[in-house]
Formats: C-alpha cells, structure tokens, sequence
C-alpha cells in the first residue's frame, strides 16, 4: 500500500520471522515431551532430531500458509500495521504462557492476533467469515479427534501386545517411538511452519500490492530454518508439562500419543487447515492416559492447560487489537 513506509514493512517483516523462531521455541516443543517423558529420547537428542524434521516438513507445502495469508482477514482492506499488531499480540500471550509453563496455541493465538487487528483496522466487515469458521470448527474437532485417536490406538496396542515380554516389547515400543516422534515432528513442521510463511506473504502482498497471495521460494525456506532453529533453542519448561506432569509415559503410551496426535495433524494438513498442535498432542496423551482409567490422568494440569486454551482466542483478539490502535496512533 502506498501509505505503508519502509520502516513499518521491515518491522513486519522482522517480527514474522521473531513468530516463525517463538513458535518452534514455545511450540514445537510439543512435538516431542513424550519422546523426553518416557525418556526413549534425552532433551538434547529429542531437540535436535525434532528440529531436523521440522525443517523437512515446512518445505513441503504451502496450502495452511495461504489459509493464514488470505483466508481469515481480506487483505485489500487492512494495513500494513495490521501484520505487526497481530504478531505482537500473539507473541505477547505465548510467552506469558510460556513463562508459567503453560502449552497454548500458537494457531489460536495467531488467528486472535489476526482478527482483533484486522477489526481495529477496517471492523468486522474485513473479517472472511466463512473460512474463520471453518478453521474454528476445525479447532475443536482437533483435540477431539486427537483424544479419541489416542484412546482407541493405546487401547487396540494393549491388546496386540498381550502375552508379549518386556524384553521384546520394551525396545520395540522404544524404537517404534522414535520413529513416531520424527513423524511428529515432520508433521508439526508441515501445518505449524506454514503459519510465519501465511504471515510473511500477507505482509508482502499489502506492501506490494500483489492482487493474488503467493509464498515464494525463499519466504519458505527462511520461515522453516528460523521454526527448525528455534526448536533447537528450546522449550523445556512445555516438555516438562506434557512430557512428565500430565501422565505417566511409557514408550507405549509415548509411541500411541504421537502416532495418534502426528495421524490428525497431517489430514488437517492435506485439507489445508490450520490446527492446534498444541491441542492435539495434548489431547492424545490424555486420551492414552485415560484409557488405562480416569485416574491415570493428572486433572489438575489438564484443567490448567483447557482453561488457557479457553482464554487464548479472545486474550489475542484484545492484545492485536490494542497494539493495533497503538500503533496507528504512532504513526498515521
């Protein structure tokens, strides 16, 4: 857009590949407690075998990238201070959650960044009803689908496995596991690493004009290192919530979470649709812990992490909002 300076663009363009590392630091830790929790994995091999495949997975499409670019605000009708509002607003939560330990949504946080920007811009009528829906439906059937996954695939392993001996089962679980945990993460970098990309391309087309969203080549490639890289980095306290706090995990439970969990993520992917890893990958292990009884499950954590689930979507809306009238306020 002409009015947008080159100042605001670099700062968007800044703060979409801040998103793309917070993401793989805060979230992407999620694609591998379990590994860490039924210790088939130590935290620096989990890390670094997780960010490897993250990498290969966000070069494999772009199909959720553009879902987020143009199919939740139109994008001839905000501002370029509309993308850097809305990351802020995103980030500013995701690490308030992450300090106190916390998983949350970084799909939830970035559409409720989106949309209270998008709406303190040019109000609800910017806001592309009919894809928002559908990509909300698609969140809570997320962590459902991710529950019953998980239940029913513990419950049909447990059955396979009966008369087996912990010296077969034992490393086979093990290293059936560590293969689960690099097809999550493969699958966490094929939907998660998508979202900076959406980001990136949206701020692109409003700066240039661009009548039609794409994702180039490099925009790709420079969001999958900095999600890979921030991976790497971190994540630790999320691990420790999910991989120990939330149930006890054997590499049973571990290799069923993560099948299950990695199974919903890559059909959302194939729809196009942003998901929750957060929610499914959780959703799993609660689903595998209560298949073995309700008393498995810690339910103080869990209710923990649904009440923060709950509050990330309009907590978002507010922040992208604010900073959006914040910085309108700096600079027009």
């Amino acid at each position: 857009m002409p009015e947008a300076s080159l100042f605001i663009f670099l700062a968007a363009v800044t703060l979409s590949y801040v998103y793309a590392f917070v993401g793989g630091f805060t979230d992407a830790a999620n694609a591998i407690a379990t590994s860490v929790g039924s210790r088939v994995l130590s935290p620096l091999q989990a890390v670094g075998l997780a960010s490897l495949f993250e990498l290969v997975g966000a070069l494999t499409g772009t199909a959720v990238a553009l879902t987020i670019g143009k199919g939740i605000a139109d994008p001839s009708a905000i501002s370029m201070l509309t993308v850097p509002a809305a990351v802020m607003g995103c980030m500013t939560w995701s690490l308030f959650t992450y300090y106190l330990g916390i998983p949350v949504s970084e799909t939830h946080g970035l559409i409720g960044g989106v949309v209270g920007a998008a709406i303190a811009t040019a109000g609800v009528g910017v806001i592309i009803w009919t894809s928002l829906t559908k990509i909300l439906v698609a969140m809570i059937l997320s962590p459902v689908l991710g529950f019953l996954a998980g239940w029913v695939l513990m419950v049909v392993v447990a059955r396979l496995s009966r008369g087996g001996t912990r010296a077969v089962l034992g490393p086979l679980f093990e290293n059936l596991q560590r293969l689960s945990a690099i097809l999550m993460a493969f699958s966490h970098g094929r939907n998660d690493a998508q979202k900076p990309m959406g980001i990136l391309a949206m701020t692109l087309a409003i700066y240039y004009g661009w009548s039609e969203i794409h994702v180039p080549l490099w925009v790709i490639f420079s969001c999958a290192a900095l999600a890979s890289l921030g991976m790497f980095s971190g994540g630790w306290r999320i691990i420790k919530t999910l991989g120990l706090k939330l149930t006890k995990l054997r590499p049973v439970e571990g290799f069923s979470a993560q099948t299950s969990a990695a199974a919903t993520l890559q059909l959302a992917t194939v729809l196009g649709i942003p998901v929750s890893t957060t929610h499914t990958i959780t959703s799993s292990i609660v689903g595998v812990g209560a298949s073995r009884g309700l008393s498995r499950v810690r339910w103080s954590i869990a209710r923990e992490i649904l009440i923060s689930w709950v509050l990330t979507l309009p907590a978002t809306i507010i922040f992208g909002g604010l900073y959006m009238l914040a910085l309108r306020a700096i600079f027009t």
